[in-house]
């Protein structure tokens, strides 16, 4: 029976989200409610159940998902990213614009939430691929694969940030093992892709214009931007790899790395630094750099609540006795649990259209699974983070994104958009089972 009312719920929340277009954080809270009077929790428990599962996730994350927002915005409104942008254009030459364009998408994309990314990047495919008469989804798609990808499996991202609490994972190890299996998802689902759609054509730009820059600001450096966009990894892969390095460093310089290896430490320090290098060193008053903060934490406040919302349900799970029940029937199946982690992300991926929500309902179900399996929990998080990429259609705000500013078909856009995604989850997967043969 209680296994009835959890898919009952998930397909409840499912049809919530996709046909009635109910708020992710509402069909949360709703379903969790009726999921915990159906498993058998007393109405006057409830509340309880939901305060705690708010309190359980956001108290790790929301100091890390505001701060990687900050950092994001600043990055953005300063001109850093179309620096970088610029950089690798000019670095890469028209022979290989393709791998430039991919490897800006991809270092842009760690500190920028997608959709913003996506508006401010595709301007730039399309003056280069006018410039050069190059068909624009040939040159362009490889960027939008790298920020896919970004969003999907490394930190400061919702989604791997948010699942790494829920799994018990390891935020540094998380992201090195992120950016292992990403290159190749990348290179795949980017230029080796594309060249199979020289052929499609495009409209022209009509929609999301881009922003014009402040030309009485001046710009950042190259390696300003560069290194101020990428900051958070190199702390966290340092912090992360400097106790295998010197394993009997003194008790007191261990604290202090611990402390720095914070993620949320890890996050101050970068935009403390991006406070500076983009904001009052190229003449920002404090209150113009405040205000872009202020715009960042509205820009993502609903990403937490949803966040919070997939606590609940994860809580009310855990208090009903359930999860410990799903656990034990889940390994049961004959399917490896990195993989079943990756299908039943792709299966709600693929019916309320949201990366995020999809992981996020997935690790609801999964948490039991990791902590009774001994499954890693990092190769988890990139398992459904993998699966949370899969069948990108109509219902996946990106897919028409896309579709409206390149002025595609139906067709062009399922077969280069759509494709591009399953192939980032499929290698993404590959991936993440080699690593587990090998770690």
């Amino acid at each position: 029976m209680s296994f009835i009312v959890i898919l009952l719920s998930l397909a409840l929340l499912i049809v919530l989200i996709s046909y009635f277009k109910v708020n992710a954080f509402l069909a949360f809270l709703f379903v969790s409610i009726l999921a915990g009077l159906g498993l058998g929790i007393p109405l006057g428990n409830l509340p309880a159940s939901i305060t705690q599962g708010i309190g359980s996730i956001m108290g790790s994350l929301t100091l890390i998902i505001v701060l990687g927002a900050m950092l994001g915005k600043l990055v953005a409104e300063s001109g850093a990213a179309r620096k970088i942008a610029d950089v690798m254009v000019g670095a890469f030459g028209t022979k290989n614009i393709q791998w430039g364009l991919m490897i800006t998408g991809f270092i842009v994309g760690i500190p920028l939430f997608y959709g913003i990314g996506f508006v401010l990047l595709v301007p730039l495919i399309f003056s280069v691929a006018y410039q050069y008469k190059l068909p624009a989804v040939y040159i362009g798609l490889p960027m939008l694969a790298a920020l896919s990808v970004t969003h999907g499996f490394l930190p400061p991202h919702p989604s791997p940030v948010a699942l790494s609490a829920l799994f018990g994972g390891e935020l540094g190890i998380i992201l090195i093992y992120g950016l292992v299996i990403a290159i190749p998802a990348i290179i795949i689902a980017g230029p080796v892709f594309c060249r199979s759609l020289k052929g499609i054509k495009t409209g022209n730009v009509t929609l999301f214009q881009q922003k014009e820059t402040d030309d009485s600001k001046p710009l950042p450096g190259k390696f300003n931007s560069i290194l101020t966009a990428t900051l958070p990894v190199f702390l966290l892969i340092l912090v992360t790899v400097i106790p295998y390095c010197f394993p009997g460093m003194n008790e007191t310089v261990a604290r202090i790395v611990s402390f720095i290896g914070d993620p949320s430490i890890v996050m101050l320090i970068a935009v403390v630094s991006a406070t500076y290098t983009l904001g009052l060193k190229l003449g920002r008053s404090i209150k113009e750099v405040m205000g872009i903060y202020e715009d960042a934490v509205k820009d993502i406040a609903m990403i937490l609540l949803i966040i919070a919302g997939s606590g609940i349900f994860k809580q009310v799970m855990e208090d009903s006795g359930v999860s410990g029940e799903l656990a034990t029937s889940l390994m049961q199946l004959p399917v490896h649990p990195l993989i079943l982690g990756w299908l039943i992300a792709a299966i709600i991926r693929g019916c309320v259209g949201s990366a995020t929500v999809a992981g996020l309902t997935a690790a609801g179900v999964l948490i039991p699974l990791v902590t009774q399996s001994g499954v890693n929990p990092n190769l988890m998080v990139l398992a459904v983070g993998a699966g949370s990429l899969m069948f990108s259609h109509v219902n996946d705000a990106g897919f028409w994104m896309y579709k409206e500013y390149f002025n595609l078909s139906m067709k062009d856009t399922l077969r280069s958009w759509s494709v591009m995604e399953a192939i980032v989850s499929v290698v993404g997967l590959g991936g993440v089972l080699i690593l587990s043969f090998i770690i």
